[in-house]
C-alpha cells in the first residue's frame, strides 16, 4: 500500500501530468516585462503561498543567459493557476534573458525543468524634433524686419534660447546681439512658436544702437538665420539637425498699411470657394490669420478657416457653409501689422518694450465685396 505521503506525492505529480504543460510567457505590461508561466493547477500552487522568497526564486528564476550571475531579485505572486514574477529593475533592450521554471520543487516527481529565452527588443527611435517652417516664408525681407516666427514639429524646452540662435551676414561672421532678449520668452501655449523679435534699437530711426551700430540686417546684402542642433526640446533630446534660413535684404519699409490697396476676389453664391485677398506687401504671418475676419452686411461673423500662402501676400478664407448672395465686409483690425512692423495707416514709431498689442484710437479698417 502506498503511504499517506506517497499518496499526495503521487496525487500532486499525477496532478501535473495530467494539467497541460507548464508554459512561460514573458508578458510586458505597462513597460515593464513579467514573466508568467502558466498550465499548473492552482490546487498545487496553492501549497508554495507560504514559501520564502528564496525558495520562490529557486522555483522561478530569471537571469542575464550568458552572463554567470545569479538570479534576478523581484516579486512572486501566484494568481489563480499562474505563478507570475515581476523584476525588481527593469529589463534592459537588447540584452538575453533566460527564465527557468522548476516544477519538481512543487513535487516529489522527476518533472523536467522549463525554461524560455527573450530578449528585450531595443525601443524606437522617437523621430527627432525639427523645425519645421521660419516665418517670413519668403526670401525677400526689408531692412527693418521686424519679428521672426520659428515653428517647431514637437515641444521645446523653455530658457538660455538665444544660444542656439544665430544671425549670421554673407561672410559668415555673426552680428552681434540682433534679437530683443526678454526673460520672458514668447512660445505659444504648446511651446511650438517661438516668436523672436529684432532689437527694435537696430530698427529705428535716431536711437544710438542703429547710429553707432547700424542696423542688424543690411540692405543689399543676405543674412542667415541659424539654429542649433543642439537646442534640446520638452523630452530633454537634441533637435534632429541644425536648420538655416537665407534672406536676401532689402530698402526698409516705413509705410503703413492700406488696405484700399488689396485686391479681393469675391467668390460666388452657393460655393464654398475661398475669398482671396492679394496684399501688394507680406504680411505678419500669426497676426494675419489671427486678426482678419468677414462679416455679413448685418455684422454677423462669417465662420469659416484662414489661410496664408506666396509668402504671406495672399489670404484667402474658406467658409464653413456656402456662401450666400449679399455684401460682406472684411475686418482689418488696425493692430494688424507688416514684416516691419507698420500697422493699418500707421507705421511703426514705437518702442517695442512700450508696445504691449496696443489697441489704437484708429478703428479698425473696412474692405467691402459682394458676393453674387
Amino acid at each position: 500500500m502506498i503511504g499517506a505521503r506517497g499518496a499526495l506525492a503521487f496525487w500532486l505529480t499525477g496532478a501535473l501530468v495530467a494539467h497541460a504543460e507548464p508554459r512561460i510567457h514573458w508578458v510586458t505590461a505597462h513597460g515593464r516585462v513579467k514573466v508568467e508561466v502558466s498550465g499548473l493547477d492552482e490546487r498545487v500552487l496553492d501549497g508554495a503561498r507560504g514559501w520564502s522568497a528564496e525558495k520562490l526564486r529557486r522555483l522561478l528564476s530569471v537571469r542575464v543567459r550568458q552572463d554567470a550571475v545569479p538570479s534576478m531579485l523581484g516579486t512572486w505572486q501566484i494568481d489563480g493557476d499562474v505563478l507570475r514574477f515581476t523584476p525588481q529593475f527593469p529589463l534592459t533592450p537588447g540584452v538575453g534573458y533566460r527564465a527557468e521554471f522548476a516544477p519538481s520543487l512543487l513535487s516529489d516527481g522527476g518533472a523536467e525543468n522549463v525554461t524560455s529565452d527573450h530578449v528585450v527588443p531595443m525601443a524606437q527611435a522617437r523621430p527627432g524634433t525639427t523645425v519645421i517652417q521660419i516665418y517670413p516664408s519668403g526670401e525677400d525681407v526689408p531692412e527693418n524686419l521686424l519679428k521672426f516666427y520659428v515653428h517647431f514639429s514637437a515641444s521645446m524646452s523653455r530658457g538660455n534660447i538665444y544660444d542656439h540662435i544665430h544671425l549670421r551676414d554673407e561672410a559668415g561672421k555673426e552680428v552681434e546681439l540682433p534679437f530683443l532678449e526678454i526673460d520672458e520668452e514668447l512660445w505659444d501655449p504648446d511651446m511650438k512658436r517661438l516668436t523672436l523679435f529684432i532689437d527694435p534699437g537696430r530698427i529705428k530711426r535716431e536711437v544710438r544702437p542703429l547710429e553707432e551700430v547700424g542696423p542688424a540686417l543690411q540692405a543689399g546684402h543676405r543674412f542667415t538665420l541659424a539654429i542649433d542642433a543642439s537646442w534640446l526640446d520638452a523630452a530633454g533630446q537634441p533637435l534632429a539637425s541644425k536648420h538655416e534660413r537665407t534672406y536676401r535684404v532689402g530698402s526698409a519699409d516705413r509705410k503703413p498699411i492700406l488696405p484700399s490697396e488689396w485686391t479681393v476676389k469675391p467668390p460666388g453664391a452657393k460655393s464654398s470657394t475661398p475669398l482671396q485677398v492679394t496684399f501688394p506687401e507680406s504680411m505678419d504671418h500669426a497676426l494675419a490669420l489671427r486678426l482678419l475676419e468677414v462679416q455679413k452686411a448685418n455684422g454677423k461673423v462669417v465662420e469659416g478657416t484662414s489661410a496664408l500662402a506666396d509668402t504671406e501676400k495672399l489670404w484667402s478664407f474658406t467658409p464653413a457653409e456656402p456662401w450666400v448672395k449679399g455684401k460682406y465686409e472684411i475686418i482689418v483690425p488696425s493692430i494688424l501689422e507688416d514684416l516691419a512692423g507698420n500697422n493699418v495707416g500707421k507705421a511703426f514709431e514705437v518702442e517695442l518694450i512700450e508696445r504691449r498689442e496696443r489697441v489704437q484710437q484708429s478703428r479698425a479698417a473696412r474692405v467691402s465685396f459682394e458676393v453674387k
